[in-house]
């Protein structure tokens, strides 16, 4: 995966559009924890480089303003991505997918749900 892939560049694109407040906040946060699910798809063996990498996602969403369910979603995601497993990337995005629909919209979801695919056929 590409450091600027589809995915990725569909939620940044989503960010001039919306305006400011949670919604916004919930976007870019989704679009953080997929740069961190992508980077441990793309390089399994840096364990430290990942764990650093959780740490600050997880010190980042804590300062976001976003709903309370896209909050939830975002916790258990990064909660899964702290066991740094590569296997589990794809199942950790398609469980953001509702909660990307419901906070940022459809291209938000779809955006997740590319992305989610992608590392499917990535970590196989």
């Amino acid at each position: 995966m590409s450091a600027w892939d589809p995915a990725a560049s569909a939620l940044l694109d989503l960010l001039p559009q919306t305006g400011r407040g949670p919604k916004r906040g919930g976007i870019f946060a989704l679009w953080l924890t997929l740069r961190v699910a992508q980077d441990l798809v793309a390089d399994p063996s840096q364990e430290r480089t990942h764990r650093r990498r959780v740490q600050a996602l997880e010190r980042r969403l804590s300062s976001l303003t976003m709903p309370p369910p896209l909050r939830r979603a975002l916790a258990a995601a990064v909660a899964q991505l702290r066991e740094a497993r590569r296997e589990s990337v794809p199942q950790v995005l398609s469980q953001l997918v509702a909660p990307a629909k419901e906070n940022g919209g459809t291209e938000a979801g779809d955006a997740l749900a590319r992305a989610a695919k992608e590392a499917r056929l990535a970590v196989r």
